[in-house]
């Protein structure tokens, strides 16, 4: 069995204000005494065990490391392993890339609709493993934000995200979180996961299906069209206007997950992203959200009842690592599932 090689952060978000409630503190956003340095170019390189990421915040870039990198792509520009030289991502875009803020809005501006990819990014340094991407409150919707990426000793990287909404726009009560991932030519356009027939969970009757799990291979027919699949128990509905012009966001599958991960292959290789069950993250997946043969395999978290000056964090962990079969994905996976989601 192949060893997991990539790890990027599971999924943890509470409130914060100044309470007893509120989530450690883990960026230069929640924590003044964290020290940076802005580099000269827009990405750094972080390179530790058979891991190569390049994090880059949302500038053009075009230069032996970074070739024909487009303007509003930011996060991991490359992800290389010592099994596989080539970048994972399209060149162009990026992997775990900060889209969409969401309440429910049918904005026209595109500028409003990919906000976090037109406001200003800034990279920062916090040593020669781990750098952040900070977003001051956006126009829009007054989301201040901080990505925390950190190359850990084993080739892990994890994400560490903060947020803090400023303005009270969100039409609808909720806010909604999308990162995107480009995935460049692999063989499987889709992805996979455990989970059953939306059909059967209506049938249970808000429980859990008598009929175990099976693996779903999920491939959305075209972009935006049974694009999103929650998780078994997350009934939520979210209140929009329509038509709503993000189509990948709110066009449920006919499938329901029963454990909070999914995995894809490409070249070889597979990248499983893990989540936490109580968070009920919903996978989303285009087969052309970069282009022909370029899927995008991508997650939205949604926070129902938003509250102003709150902080909320949460973390995501991903798996990557050569790919032999579904099953030992799972089994490399597991450990992580438990650290994420223990008793």
């Amino acid at each position: 069995m192949a060893t997991p090689i990539l790890l990027l952060a599971g999924l943890f978000f509470g409130a914060s204000s100044e309470g007893v409630d509120q989530p450690p503190k883990a960026t230069s956003l929640s924590d003044s005494s964290i020290r940076y340095v802005i580099p000269e170019k827009p990405y750094v390189v972080l390179r530790r065990g058979a891991i190569e990421a390049v994090i880059v915040n949302h500038q053009a870039v075009d230069d032996p490391v970074l070739p024909g990198h487009r303007a509003g792509y930011s996060g991991v520009a490359r992800l290389m392993h010592t099994k596989r030289q080539a970048n994972l991502f399209v060149p162009a875009y990026a992997g775990l890339n900060f889209e969409h803020i969401i309440d429910g809005t049918a904005h026209e501006d595109r500028k409003v609709l990919f906000e976090p990819r037109n406001w200003p990014m800034e990279l920062r340094q916090i040593s020669p493993h781990t750098v952040e991407l900070y977003q001051s409150p956006t126009p829009t919707y007054g989301v201040e934000s901080c990505q925390r990426f950190d190359l850990l000793e084993d080739g892990a990287l994890q994400l560490t995200i903060e947020l803090i909404p400023h303005k009270k726009a969100f039409r609808f009560g909720y806010m909604g979180l999308f990162w995107a991932s480009y995935i460049h030519q692999p063989e499987d356009l889709g992805i996979y996961f455990l989970g059953w027939p939306a059909r059967l969970v209506q049938e249970a009757g808000g429980k859990r299906p008598a009929a175990g799990a099976e693996w779903v291979h999920a491939l959305s027919p075209s972009h935006g069209v049974l694009s999103t699949r929650p998780s078994w128990e997350d009934r939520r509905d979210f209140p929009r206007q329509e038509p709503f012009p993000l189509t990948l966001v709110f066009h449920l599958s006919e499938y329901r997950y029963a454990e909070p991960w999914y995995f894809g292959v490409s070249h070889g290789m597979a990248l499983a992203l893990l989540f936490r069950k109580q968070d009920q993250v919903r996978f989303t997946q285009s087969p052309s959200g970069g282009g022909e043969g370029n899927p995008a395999w991508d997650f939205q978290f949604f926070i129902p009842e938003v509250q102003i000056k709150k902080r909320y964090q949460f973390i995501m962990r991903a798996v990557y690592m050569p790919y032999e079969s579904a099953q030992q994905v799972r089994t490399a996976v597991k450990p992580h599932l438990d650290a994420l989601n223990p008793p």
